[in-house]
């Protein structure tokens, strides 16, 4: 089983090989270095044409990045670290999700941003963020978080995830990889034991896959969990040991198309449980779990339905160790949140 990274990486030499208008931008991402997280290992001694390493200037090259793919090319942007996306707001709101609106559809953007979110790596306030929800529901702009799920035949993983992005989609993409799911196994059903792991039909044509997970054997879900990322890692866990220490049974759905939203896979399963928990790394306020509420509570019948969040706490993302596990949502936090349906 390859792991999130080596989908990743695997995916982008195979858009390289298989494209020449594929191009790569970034931040010391020339081997031998490769990448902060080597992600783009091995592309800038096979394609030292096509990969540029830039100054540090997320603003600057995200805009060449646009220019190249308005003129057709299909560029790829290492963001090193996804707090540094703070930096490209201007030109992803106020011009790249924009421009085929703005030009009645007669220009497409076929650019694809990387970058890898979230802590647990000790690197402080301003590298450990979780910023997607700066970006979600800005019109124009998909959002892929990829999980460390596949179909059996590989497609909907991760490097089909990228892949796809970068060679199949006309629209701006903002790619999230949490920095612990690069060293995860990319699984399947048959690597899941203990698993029952289905996979959704797509609501809108070829979009990314929802993926869902339920204890095999068990009896029917009286949860609900919907997570994505590496947060989807940790809520299998607790999927685990919620049915076998405290007989609560769920089901854990995991969206990798943040934006826009694709709801329907939740509410079916949430129809059938009446009771949602939203767990994300971000913090709480105003965040992708509160969105899922709203609309699911927009939903007729929803009054009946238990529903709570669970994020990080407001507060920056500490070095300390303890410290960060003290603010960012784990296995624990979820089991006492998911124990209070049974209340």
């Amino acid at each position: 089983m390859p792991t999130v990274l080596e989908s990743l990486n695997t995916s982008l030499h195979q858009a390289f090989s298989e494209n020449n208008s594929v191009y790569l931008l970034g931040e010391d991402i020339l081997d031998p270095y490769g990448g902060a997280f080597k992600v783009t290992r091995g592309l800038s001694t096979r394609y030292p044409e096509r990969v540029m390493t830039t100054p540090i200037s997320e603003a600057g090259f995200v805009g060449v990045a646009a220019g190249m793919a308005l003129r057709g090319l299909h560029p790829v942007v290492e963001i090193m670290f996804g707090d540094f996306t703070t930096l490209i707001a201007d030109q992803l709101i106020n011009h790249i999700a924009k421009f085929t609106w703005m030009y009645n559809d007669q220009v497409s953007l076929p650019l694809v941003i990387r970058t890898p979110m979230g802590g647990r790596r000790g690197y402080g306030p301003t590298h450990s963020q979780t910023l997607e929800k700066l970006f979600l529901g800005v019109p124009g702009l998909r959002m892929v978080a990829p999980a460390a799920f596949c179909r059996m035949d590989g497609s909907g993983g991760p490097g089909d995830l990228l892949y796809q992005s970068i060679l199949e989609s006309t629209q701006p993409t903002l790619f999230i990889e949490n920095k612990l799911l690069y060293y995860l196994p990319v699984q399947n059903q048959s690597d899941l034991s203990d698993f029952a792991l289905e996979t959704v039909p797509a609501i809108r044509g070829s979009s990314p896959p929802t993926y869902t997970l339920s204890i095999r054997g068990a009896p029917p879900a009286k949860l609900t969990i919907t997570a994505y990322g590496y947060m989807a890692e940790l809520a299998k866990q607790a999927l685990v040991r919620l049915a076998y220490e405290h007989e609560l049974f769920a089901q854990l759905v995991v969206p990798t198309l943040l934006s826009p939203c694709v709801i329907e896979p939740l509410l079916s399963s949430v129809s059938h449980t009446h009771a949602l928990l939203a767990v994300e790394e971000g913090t709480l306020s105003l965040g992708w779990g509160a969105e899922v509420l709203a609309r699911l509570a927009e939903m007729e019948g929803s009054h009946t339905i238990w529903s709570r969040r669970l994020a990080a706490k407001e507060v920056p993302v500490p070095a300390s160790g303890p410290l960060e596990a003290a603010v960012l949502p784990d296995v624990e936090h979820i089991i006492r949140i998911a124990l209070q349906r049974n209340v």
